[in-house]
This record gives C-alpha cells, sequence and structure tokens, in this order.
C-alpha cells in the first residue's frame, strides 16, 4: 500500500512529475532519469523511495486512484435519489475518467492487485454501495456481484474501444449507447417483482440489500444463515431451499442453542 504524501514531500514530487510525463508521453517517457531532473531531484532518490521503476508506476496509480476517488466521492454528495440515475451518473464518471486520461487510466488498471489497494477498494466501494441501494429498491433484475460486474466491464470495454478506433471515427454515442446497454441489462423499468418471474429471486435480492449489518435481533449465526438462504434464492429461485434448510437447522440446534 502506497503511503499518503504531503503536497510538498520528495515522494509527492516524484510521483506528479511521472504522472505529468505519462500523459504527456506514455509509459516509455517515465523513465528514472527523466522523472528525476522533472521533480528536480537525483535518480537514486527513485530507487530509495520506490524500489524500482514498477514501484514508482504503481504509486502513480494509486495517484491516480486518490484523484478519482476525489472526484466520486464529490458525485456523491451530488448524487440522484433515483438510483437508476445515480448508476448513469457513476459510469459516465470512470468512462470520461478514462477518455480524457487514456495513460493513466491503462496504468491504473495495469497497477490493480499489485499492491495498489486502499484507493481502489474505497472506490469499489462506492461502486458496491450504488449497486446495494440498487438492489435494496427492487431494481435489480441479476445478483449484485453480477451487477458490479458488468458495470465494470462496459465501463472499461467502452475506454478501450473508444481509444483503439481512430479518432476520426470515434462517435459519442456509442459511449451512451452502451452505457443504457448497461443499464437495460441490470436493471427493471420499475422496481417490482415482475410476474413473469419464476420464484422469490428478486424479493430475496432486495431483502438481502436491505439487512443491516449489525441487526441486533438476529445473532451472528442467525445472520449468516439467513444470508446463506437469500443468496441460494436470489440465484436460483429457491428451488432448492426446504431441504437445504432442514438440514442446516437440524445442524445448528433450536433457536435457544445458536450462539
Amino acid at each position: 500500500m502506497v503511503r499518503p504524501d504531503s503536497t510538498d514531500s520528495p515522494r509527492r514530487r516524484i510521483v506528479e512529475a511521472a504522472v505529468e510525463l505519462l500523459e504527456k508521453g506514455g509509459p516509455d517517457a517515465v523513465s528514472t532519469r527523466a522523472v528525476a531532473a522533472a521533480a528536480g531531484m537525483q535518480p537514486p532518490a527513485i530507487y530509495r523511495l520506490f524500489g524500482d521503476k514498477e514501484g514508482l508506476l504503481e504509486a502513480v496509480a494509486e495517484h491516480g486512484y486518490g484523484q478519482f476517488l476525489e472526484s466520486k466521492r464529490a458525485q456523491l454528495d451530488l448524487a440522484p435519489e433515483d438510483p437508476v440515475e445515480g448508476l448513469r451518473r457513476g459510469w459516465d464518471l470512470v468512462v470520461e475518467f478514462g477518455v480524457s486520461r487514456p495513460e493513466l487510466f491503462a496504468v491504473m488498471n495495469r497497477a490493480t492487485g499489485r499492491g495498489v489497494d486502499m484507493a481502489h477498494r474505497a472506490g469499489l466501494e462506492i461502486l458496491y454501495g450504488r449497486v446495494r441501494r440498487l438492489a435494496a429498491g427492487g431494481w435489480l433484475r441479476v445478483d449484485e456481484e453480477l451487477a458490479a460486474q458488468v458495470i465494470q466491464a462496459t465501463g472499461q470495454g467502452a475506454v478501450t474501444t473508444w481509444h483503439s478506433t481512430p479518432a476520426d471515427r470515434r462517435n459519442p454515442e456509442l459511449l451512451a449507447i452502451l452505457r443504457e446497454s448497461m443499464v437495460t441489462a441490470i436493471t427493471r423499468v420499475e422496481p417490482t417483482v415482475p410476474a413473469t418471474e419464476t420464484g422469490p429471486a428478486a424479493a430475496a435480492r432486495a431483502l438481502r440489500a436491505a439487512l443491516p449489518d449489525d441487526a441486533d435481533v438476529l445473532s451472528d449465526a442467525e445472520q449468516h444463515l439467513l444470508r446463506e438462504w437469500l443468496t441460494r434464492l436470489a440465484s436460483d429461485g429457491g428451488a432448492r431451499i426446504p431441504d437445504r434448510a432442514s438440514g442446516a437447522l437440524a445442524q445448528i440446534g433450536p433457536p435457544e442453542e445458536i450462539v
């Protein structure tokens, strides 16, 4: 995990110099010598602070995630009451960042999972919070995990497609169509359980999303069991729940024995 830096620290100056070189000339422009010169420091300082160029690029990615996270949090303060409209705005924010800052966006994606976790995880928490609100309101037509994957995949795919298309053939309508396709794929027109859906899958998704993390009325074991049942119901309509539920209750005993 990359340490937070003060605005005038040597580490911060090096990272900001690297970001500027990256966005002007791509990854090849981010040599230790060039970065050191741009930051007004000697090359050994980079090795001392970051280990090597890969360590520097991870710090650059963390810096990018931090900037992006600030914009996401600012957006939350202005979030609309309609959760579906909030989904659209969140998707647009990701795509606009990737379209306007392609080199940094690419480095951020490559670094994900290789130590650049703090800001990235915070961003994911915002994403999953948005998906959870959709589920709690009865808007989701798919499981929360799948919905989050669709949102991420379409956003990253939109950015990749945009930059791989010659500039004279880029059409902003592509981004709008991809966004609306994503919205249609994971949300309902109205937040209700449609009559055509068999089983209580949609209701289970909504109830699972609405459950508080610290419901005092249930013990930890009861909460775990309830979430397990709701997950099964949400995924396949609960066709096999009765037998499984009986077995689970037999193993943990009557309510007074649940700890």
